[in-house]
C-alpha cells in the first residue's frame, strides 16, 4: 500500500475509527527545470534581500506579514503556535448535511480515508450509514498545522474526504455584473435548450483527454532522441462583432445533428461496432 499522508482518527458523536490519509489525485504533467541556455545547465534561485543585494541564509530568514505598503510586523514560532488551535489527529465530523446544498465552489482537493488495522468494520458501518442517509458529512481537521474545512462523503467503497473552502474565501460575483434574464426571447431559449438536449450524453471520464499535454509529451520524446516533431497549430481568431444569435443557434443544431447522424455511404460500408470491454 502507498505511504499515507496523515494517520489519525475519524470521529463522529462517540465513535473514532482509525485511518489513514492517501491522496486521490496525481499530477502528471511534466515538471520542468530553468536552465542557462548557454550550456544547459540548471539555476539556482538565491535569497536576495532587496536593500543590500546580499544573499541571505535560511537560518537568517523570518516570516512578515506587508500591513501596509513596505511596512512589515515580524511572526515568531511562538506567535504561530499562539494562534494555533488544539493540534489533534482526529478529522470531526460536526454536521451531516444533505449532498446538493453544498455549492461546487466549496470543494478543493480529494483524499482516501482508508481504515488503519482494526477499524475495518466500523469503516464499512460509517460508510454504509453515510450511504444510505444520502447525507454528506462536514468536519474540521489539522493538516500541516493549519485548521480545514472538509466533506466526508462515500464513492463505491471509499469513504472520500474532500478539503473545502470556508465561506469567506468564496469571492462575492455581484461586482462582475452578470447579465439578468430581461432581454431572452422564448424562441431563443428554446433553440438553446434543443441544443444542449442534442449535446446530451452519459458521463465518461476517460472520454475527456488532455490533448496539450498529449503534444507536449510527443516533443518532449521526439527531442530526446534527437528528432523534431512538428504539429499542426489549430487556432480559432477571436471574433468581436455582434452576431445573430437565433442564425448561430440554428447553425449550431444542424451542425450538432450532422455530426450525430452517420452518411449512408459509411452506414452501409461499416459493420455495427462491437461494445468494448475494458480489462481488467
Amino acid at each position: 500500500m502507498p505511504r499515507s499522508l496523515w494517520k489519525g482518527s475519524i470521529s463522529f458523536g462517540l465513535v473514532n475509527i482509525p485511518i489513514e490519509l492517501h491522496t486521490a489525485v496525481r499530477d502528471h504533467r511534466p515538471k520542468f527545470r530553468m536552465l542557462h541556455a548557454a550550456d544547459k545547465s540548471p539555476v539556482k534561485y538565491e535569497r536576495v534581500c532587496i536593500r543590500d543585494g546580499h544573499p541571505v541564509a535560511w537560518e537568517d530568514l523570518v516570516k512578515g506579514y506587508e500591513y501596509a505598503k513596505g511596512h512589515f510586523v515580524v511572526l515568531t514560532k511562538e506567535d504561530f503556535k499562539a494562534a494555533a488551535v488544539e493540534k489533534t489527529r482526529t478529522i470531526d465530523i460536526i454536521d451531516f448535511v444533505k449532498a446538493d446544498a453544498i455549492d461546487d465552489r466549496f470543494f478543493e482537493t480529494p483524499y482516501y480515508l482508508v481504515p488503519a488495522k482494526g477499524g475495518e468494520r466500523a469503516y464499512a458501518l460509517l460508510r454504509e450509514a453515510i450511504r444510505e442517509s444520502d447525507r454528506i458529512g462536514i468536519a474540521k481537521f489539522i493538516l500541516r498545522d493549519a485548521q480545514h474545512l472538509a466533506a466526508v462523503e462515500v464513492i463505491d467503497n471509499a469513504i472520500v474526504l474532500s478539503v473545502m473552502r470556508f465561506a469567506d474565501e468564496l469571492a462575492d460575483p455581484k461586482p462582475l455584473g452578470f447579465p439578468a434574464n430581461d432581454g431572452i426571447r422564448k424562441a431563443e431559449l428554446d433553440m438553446a435548450k434543443a441544443l444542449v438536449n442534442s449535446l446530451a450524453a452519459e458521463w465518461d471520464p476517460e472520454k475527456y483527454t488532455d490533448a496539450y499535454l498529449d503534444n507536449l509529451m510527443r516533443i518532449i520524446k521526439g527531442k530526446v532522441k534527437g528528432k523534431k516533431v512538428t504539429l499542426e497549430a489549430s487556432e480559432t481568431p477571436r471574433k468581436g462583432e455582434v452576431v445573430d444569435l437565433m442564425e448561430r443557434l440554428r447553425r449550431s443544431l444542424d451542425q450538432a445533428g450532422a455530426k450525430s447522424r452517420p452518411s449512408k455511404a459509411r452506414a452501409s460500408k461499416k459493420a455495427p461496432a462491437k461494445k468494448r470491454t475494458r480489462a481488467a
